[in-house]
């Protein structure tokens, strides 16, 4: 019998070694599981009836003696959770509540949710928590440092009805999409030459994940991976206004270049990993909160994680620049403005907090920089624009910004109720060719990106405006990894 299940049982805390080395015991002298868990049961019920008992009269006296410590105040909710404040009204109540649980977390001290925010475990995608001194491995998420990337080429928009067979092959032999693509192995998620970066060079030795993930990370270097990622060619439109802060060199339509993805599954192991060590951390913390378990950057696994995470970001800024230089290389083409932005992170930064300026650990799942005068990207879906934004600097959203249209309705809720045959109008009188998708990434599923533009205007500027073409997602049938 493991640990969980002896604390289901009812056993102590501080019990659960001692009962755990008791049922071993009976184990191995033939006491059934079902039946051991029946006795076991019993003597939590009524101690004092099974003193004296072979094997579990140990646990019965020490149960009529034994009292748990109080708790640590560190791991109690507060009464009141912090104040936070919300953009946009159409959230899912659900996710509002995740908010509010976070905000009771000891150590949040100021928090923000997105206009695209909906469910997600621990942090709501679109939930911006500010924490002292701590890390919380899934208030970062699982596709750690995912990010957004544009390139604006040198070629003209009309490539895009002119030239659509180069483009596509552009995508589908410069990158991989799927679960365990990658650039060793065959078949249409494998196969080529490894992608070669200086992020490999990095010390992948700072954590046991990533140093032993290194190889299959090289694998997967220039990947998309699955879920919600994307490559995709369209136009953006800048007006003349715009252009100077752009420094593009008019205004006009231009051919862009739009990715989306992350740290693959090295970034989703160092998740696990260290989601599963913060909560045996924070095993105190109320069940509703164990997603939000956290660890104290004063600690070694804090500092591991911490450097961890830092290494995903760099990875998985490295992926998009291999996407990117490629396809340009596959093209002949220059590039004539980039901008990245990246979401499922944390940063140390300095914020006023309770009228005090200091430094505080900003988690942004699913939510973008948008500092003044930071660029960033925010992404509708395959059939809606897209858009460049500038930052606000807004100190009540943490400066921060919504990542995308945000998801409406949940991947099983989509894949059951759309068909193909629901999208294919709609692809076409926008203008869209799509190579390849999963119907749970139908634009339906989504929010409509211009309420949610809308909904947060007093976070950021629009500076220009992205319309997809060819879009390429992994197949039908893929497990997501976003």
């Amino acid at each position: 019998m493991n640990h969980r299940i002896l604390e289901s049982i009812g056993v102590p805390a501080g019990l659960v070694p001692l009962a755990a080395e008791l049922a071993a015991e009976m184990r191995a002298a033939g006491v059934a599981e079902k039946k051991l868990r029946r006795q076991v049961a019993a003597v939590v019920r009524a101690p004092e009836e099974h003193q004296g008992e072979p094997f579990l009269g140990r646990l019965a006296t020490a149960l009529l003696t034994h009292e748990e410590p109080p708790p640590d105040p560190a791991f109690l909710p507060r009464e009141r959770p912090t104040a936070w404040q919300q953009w946009g009204a159409d959230i899912d109540p659900a996710a509002v509540r995740q908010m509010e649980s976070a905000m009771q977390l000891s150590v949040a001290v100021a928090g923000a949710l997105m206009p695209d925010a909906h469910v997600g475990y621990g942090l709501p995608i679109g939930g911006v928590l500010a924490t002292d001194n701590a890390v919380i491995p899934y208030a970062v998420g699982v596709d750690i440092a995912c990010r957004m990337k544009m390139s604006v080429f040198d070629a003209p928009p009309a490539w895009l009805e002119k030239q659509t067979d180069r483009l596509t092959a552009a995508i589908e032999r410069e990158t991989r999409f799927g679960m365990g693509a990658s650039f060793a192995g065959r078949g249409p998620r494998g196969g080529g030459q490894l992608r070669e970066h200086a992020v490999l060079d990095a010390d992948w030795k700072v954590s046991p994940v990533t140093q032993r993930l290194r190889d299959k990370a090289h694998q997967q270097l220039g990947t998309s991976g699955s879920g919600n990622h994307f490559v995709e060619f369209g136009t953006l439109e800048v007006d003349a206004e715009q252009t100077a802060a752009l420094g593009l060199p008019a205004a006009g339509t231009y051919l862009a270049l739009l990715s989306h993805s992350g740290s693959r599954g090295t970034g989703a192991a160092v998740c696990d990993y260290y989601s599963k060590l913060a909560m045996q951390r924070c095993a105190a913390l109320p069940k509703e909160l164990r997603h939000l378990s956290w660890l104290s950057l004063d600690e070694e696994e804090g500092q591991e994680y911490w450097q961890a995470m830092e290494l995903m970001g760099g990875y998985a800024a490295a992926n998009h620049a291999l996407i990117h230089r490629h396809i340009a290389e596959h093209l002949g083409v220059e590039t004539i403005l980039g901008i990245e932005n990246h979401h499922n992170f944390a940063w140390q930064e300095a914020h006023e907090i309770d009228g005090v300026r200091r430094t505080v650990v900003v988690h942004r799942k699913g939510a973008t920089p948008a500092g003044a005068g930071a660029l960033g990207i925010i992404p509708g879906s395959m059939a809606t624009p897209g858009f460049i934004v500038r930052g606000r600097g807004v100190a009540a959203s943490l400066d921060s910004a919504s990542h995308g249209a945000g998801r409406r309705m949940s991947r099983t809720q989509a894949r059951n109720t759309y068909r193909w045959a629901h999208v294919k109008q709609l692809l076409s009188d926008r203008g869209v060719q799509l190579l390849s998708a999963g119907i749970d990434e139908v634009p339906h599923a989504y929010k409509d990106i211009h309420s949610v533009m809308a909904a947060q205007a007093d976070l950021v500027d629009t500076l220009g405006t992205f319309q997809p073409r060819l879009v390429k997602m992994a197949p039908e049938g893929e497990r997501p990894e976003d």
